[in-house]
């Protein structure tokens, strides 16, 4: 019994840590990049693109919002090409631009087509389990040791800083 409650622990941690990274790229991430990418949207020719994908019919819309992950995959497979060749900064970079511009896309097409894709039943589902599921792991992961040790030394970071500035 020991053994699974510890081998539990230990599975648990990892899965907070895994959902904390992907809150983390959620929040910090999806949101700025998809603000960038409606400040880009006031250019009167993208702002009428984007007229004209908020109007899309709900099939449209969901193809227009999985686009951006079937476009980006060739990028994605030159990258794993490119680090294969000996040249993993290249692909790298690859990687982490496609990613940069794809969250942007798709947090922006997400937001423009919020209402279409609702109106599948199986996706508003699976919208209010990764709300249901993000407010539980925050809930834990705001008790965990791991978080309340990064908030005592993030208070110790800027009380330092702040002595270091004057």
């Amino acid at each position: 019994m020991k053994v699974i409650a510890a081998t539990w622990r230990v599975l648990r941690g990892l899965l907070l840590a895994l959902a904390a990274i992907v809150i983390f790229i959620e929040e910090w991430g999806w949101r700025p990049l998809s603000g960038l990418a409606a400040r880009l949207g006031r250019w009167p020719p993208l702002a009428r693109l984007e007229a004209r994908i908020s109007a899309a019919p709900r099939r449209v819309a969901l193809l227009l919002f999985l686009a951006p992950a079937i476009l980006l995959f060739p990028l994605k497979l030159l990258a794993l090409w490119l680090i294969e060749e000996g040249r993993a900064t290249l692909g790298i970079a690859l990687i982490v631009v496609a990613k940069l511009v794809g969250t942007a896309v798709v947090g922006r097409l997400f937001l423009l087509l919020e209402r279409q894709l609702l109106s599948f039943a199986w996706f508003a589902r699976i919208v209010a389990w990764w709300h249901r599921t993000k407010t539980r792991v925050l809930a834990a992961l705001h008790e965990s040791a791991l978080w309340r040790t990064v908030r005592v030394l993030r208070r110790g970071w800027r009380s330092w800083w702040r002595r270091a500035a004057r």
